[in-house]
């Protein structure tokens, strides 16, 4: 019960601080190459990725020395997220969007909180849509919780 309750005032502090601190740095629209599906042909030919990056952090050191040290690198959480995207073969999407959270909050100190959304516009079914997406999102203690695993 208290281990409980204690997870419930983390949370409730950390939306708090969301509330408090809503800046946000936003990657749109991110395309890659990705051999990720449940078919043998989808990993073998490989196919197109939309990758929408949203992460919570801080601007407030940033905006007061205005140098790039003192905010997240988009050339960095670029290259991250091509790195999982076109990386090893997964057979879902859902495993490639966790996996792209963790190399983001891994990879940067300053984001507090990572949403992921993972578009693959060429889906496999006898049937038209746009694409099939999924979306996560994680943060800092789920990280941690990982490394404490």
């Amino acid at each position: 019960q208290a281990h409980t309750n204690m997870h419930g005032l983390r949370a409730l502090a950390r939306h708090r601080h969301s509330l408090a601190h809503a800046d946000r740095i936003v990657l749109r629209d991110l395309v890659f190459r990705g051999r990720h599906g449940v078919l043998a042909a989808e990993r073998e030919l490989g196919q197109r990725f939309e990758v929408d990056i949203v992460m919570q952090t801080d601007h407030e050191a940033a905006a007061a020395s205005d140098h790039i040290d003192d905010t997240v690198s988009y050339v960095g959480v670029y290259d991250q997220v091509r790195s999982v995207v076109e990386g090893p073969p997964r057979a879902l999407i859902e495993t490639v969007a966790v996996e792209v959270a963790r190399e983001v909050l891994s990879g940067n100190a300053r984001v507090d909180e990572v949403t992921v959304v993972l578009r693959k516009p060429q889906v496999p079914i006898n049937g038209i849509l746009a694409y099939a997406s999924v979306e996560v999102s994680r943060d800092r203690e789920w990280l941690e919780s990982l490394r404490r695993a």
